[in-house]
């Protein structure tokens, strides 16, 4: 094998395919990353066989061949590498690869690629295209209520539902529950699967691209692959039966108050800042008199409050919360506004959006002594 590419495009690709090679391998192939050099184009793979990546970048390809490298190591060099331009030339007797930029050159030991587990594209019995921006959104606006808790892997992913036209991303840890909507073109059919959310924040990095374009889903049993650009991305799915998350959704609120985000927001981490420290991490929010005062008392620290304006229609009300799950929902809204609606201090809340309707999170309150 041997080949020159730019170092940008090299760095670029093994960052990407670098977030699937695993870190407790089940065998010592599985640390490698896969190059193979053919057609003027350097193909990288790596895969811990939950999670697999494929990359795919032009090159000067003077000989064809496939090989594997350390990816811990082949990273590391490539990122130092002091010039523009890399060239790559592997020695079958030494079982090595000679990484050459500029002055530098390194050596680095090889792994024979016939003992690589090469990814093959997905049979998929369903596929559909999504705006790449779109896709993002979703992942964005969900994600984080996740479980990691991997006991119960039934929540430590995301539900996609594709219903032809109209699509749902939800996410739960069964004490918060965020859920956002969007649409499709151009796509008939139901698709119901859960995506493990390692998978979906992985994606969500590497979907960076400045114009949207599409992203292609191939689905199929127990597996779903993405392919987008010049990468293709493919992923086991999490079986068992997502919770009916919409039963969990009051139908409707005895008391609803209207907040600045950015106010509101600011007002939550400040008096957090207190709480954190704890176990539980509870602040405390009284509405009443048009405005909500956020408080928190820790024994060991001492006691914080403020008061943000609030425009308050029907009961006043005391309530306390898990800070996080609080501050989590303010970061992903974008909106001037926000709707804040409560029934009872041990009944769940919604926190929306008030220009956006396609965007749901409930939380679970937190019972108190005081």
């Amino acid at each position: 094998m041997k080949f020159s590419c730019t170092k940008e495009q090299l760095v670029h690709a093994v960052n990407i395919v670098q977030k699937a090679v695993s870190n407790k391998p089940q065998m010592p192939i599985l640390s490698g990353i896969y190059l193979n050099a053919e057609n003027n184009m350097i193909e990288l793979q790596a895969t811990d066989y939950e999670l697999g990546i494929i990359c795919k970048i032009e090159a000067n390809v003077e000989k064809a061949g496939a090989i594997v490298l350390s990816g811990r190591y082949f990273q590391d060099v490539v990122k130092k590498l002091p010039g523009e331009t890399v060239e790559i030339v592997s020695n079958k007797e030494e079982h090595t690869m000679k990484i050459t930029s500029n002055s530098a050159q390194f050596n680095l030991l090889s792994l024979p690629a016939s003992e690589f587990p090469v990814l093959k594209p997905l049979n998929a019995t369903t596929s559909f295209k999504i705006r790449d921006n779109i896709f993002r959104e979703l992942i964005k606006k969900t994600v984080f209520a996740c479980s990691t808790d991997e006991a119960r892997p039934i929540f430590t992913g995301c539900l996609l539902n594709v219903n032809n036209s109209d699509v749902v991303m939800a996410a739960t840890n069964t004490h918060r529950l965020s859920v956002k909507k969007e649409y499709l073109d151009d796509f008939t059919g139901n698709v119901k699967i859960i995506i493990p959310s390692k998978i979906l924040n992985e994606l969500a990095r590497i979907m960076v691209a400045e114009v949207p374009s599409d992203i292609r889903i191939d689905c199929a049993y127990g597996q779903i692959s993405f392919t987008f650009d010049n990468v293709y991305i493919i992923s086991r799915l999490i079986e068992g039966q997502f919770p009916d998350y919409e039963r969990v959704i009051p139908p409707d609120f005895a008391t609803n108050i209207t907040l600045n985000t950015d106010e509101f927001s600011a007002a939550v981490e400040r008096v957090s800042l207190i709480s954190r420290v704890s176990d539980y991490n509870i602040i405390r929010l009284t509405f009443k008199e048009n405005s909500v005062v956020i408080s928190s008392n820790n024994p060991d620290i001492g006691k914080a409050e403020e008061s943000v304006p609030a425009i308050i229609e029907g009961n006043d009300l005391d309530i306390s919360f898990n800070a996080k799950y609080v501050t989590d929902i303010l970061k992903n809204i974008d909106s001037e506004k926000i709707y804040f609606s409560l029934n009872t201090p041990l009944s769940p809340a919604s926190i929306k959006p008030c220009d956006d309707e396609t965007y749901t999170y409930i939380i679970t309150p937190v019972r108190t002594t005081a």
